[in-house]
């Protein structure tokens, strides 16, 4: 298996208000240039909103995702966690004050991305404080901020006076798939989302093979792609919010050709799973990353037993994977929807955009 470090982002929210149930908005689009116009779409995800990191893991996806939606003819407004919260999965705050801080100063080359759009593509960065966010404050976790903006957040910071039409996350820095879907606070903002009844979509990007540097030509790809599929799905009035979808985009950086889209199972082994060192004979233990396919390659975790595990398909053969993702891990439950997702599937297979 090749190099793919996918320690995952999470994510979980405070602040209550009541609830609401929504439903996307299907139809057409417009013109055939700004086949989103019209959609109102909240990013978020779990590498924080900072894009400052070489490495590009610190949020530079969740950019490359703003400028491709709203240059689809989306409006955008992003809520994402203050700082880095890989690893949180569903975790929420349940107590004190969240403060949700508009970041005026965009990355370089972001700024203009939006510009046009009644929102503007307005990005806060959403920390646990009374005060204004500084650079050591805590952050919220994921799944805070779509909470935040479902239940309040977006009415009062973007005029927002109904849910929006879709939720995406992302783009992760590294893949989301097998037993990291588990804790992957991306992955857990688009639960919040669908918990809310609004459609959500997760997506995720390789890194290059050092498995620490994301370039943001893989952002980009995925972003674009993404559009792309989010416009066939509204087209086909298949934005639903009884599941989510999860979009992992293979490693193009060496200038190779994404392969067409997958319809996966998140895998049942592992890709990288987490290592404890004792220190000694205290009681301390060191927490390290180990990754399948080099040393310890021979750990009964790392065995995949799914054919059509996301991870095969997206690390080994260079596809995109897409998969179905609930809210519901009760075993044997009776599928829901199921007319919606053999759509869904079928349009996957048959339809969707190729890379």
């Amino acid at each position: 298996m090749r190099k793919h470090l996918a320690l995952v982002t999470a994510a979980a929210a405070l602040v209550a208000a009541g609830a609401t149930a929504y439903a996307a908005t299907p139809g057409p689009a417009g013109a055939a240039d700004k086949p989103l116009a019209g959609l109102r779409i909240l990013i978020s995800n779990d590498d924080s909103m900072q894009a400052a990191k070489t490495s590009n893991s610190d949020g530079l996806g969740l950019y490359e995702l703003r400028r491709a939606m709203c240059a689809a003819g989306a409006d955008v407004v992003v809520m994402a966690p203050w700082q880095v919260q890989s690893g949180k999965g569903t975790a929420v705050t349940n107590g004190g004050v969240v403060t949700a801080q508009r970041r005026t100063d965009l990355p370089a080359g972001y700024e203009g991305d939006c510009s046009g759009a009644p929102a503007q593509g307005a990005v806060f960065g959403v920390c646990l404080s009374a005060g204004p966010c500084g650079k050591d404050t805590p952050s919220a976790t994921p799944a805070d901020t779509v909470k935040l903006a479902l239940r309040g957040g977006l009415r009062a910071k973007a005029g927002w006076k109904e849910a929006p039409d879709l939720v995406l996350t992302g783009i992760n820095s590294g893949p989301n798939v097998s037993a990291s879907v588990n804790d992957s606070g991306t992955v857990g903002a688009a639960v919040a989302a669908i918990d809310q009844g609004v459609p959500a979509i997760a997506f995720s990007s390789s890194g290059d093979d050092s498995a620490v540097y994301f370039p943001r030509g893989n952002y980009r790809a995925g972003a674009e792609f993404g559009a792309r599929l989010v416009a066939g799905l509204r087209a086909r009035s298949l934005l639903t919010p009884d599941f989510a979808l999860k979009v992992d985009y293979p490693d193009v950086s060496a200038g190779q050709r994404a392969e067409s889209p997958v319809w996966t199972r998140v895998g049942d082994a592992a890709v990288v799973y987490h290592a404890f060192e004792q220190r000694g004979t205290g009681d301390q233990f060191d927490i390290a990353l180990g990754l399948c396919g080099q040393e310890d390659s021979d750990l009964d975790e790392c065995t995949e037993g799914r054919a059509d595990a996301d991870s095969t398909w997206l690390l080994d053969k260079g596809h995109v994977t897409v998969a179905p993702i609930t809210w519901d891990r009760t075993y044997g439950t009776p599928v829901d929807a199921r007319r919606t997702l053999n759509r869904v599937e079928q349009y996957v297979r048959h339809e969707a955009p190729r890379p």
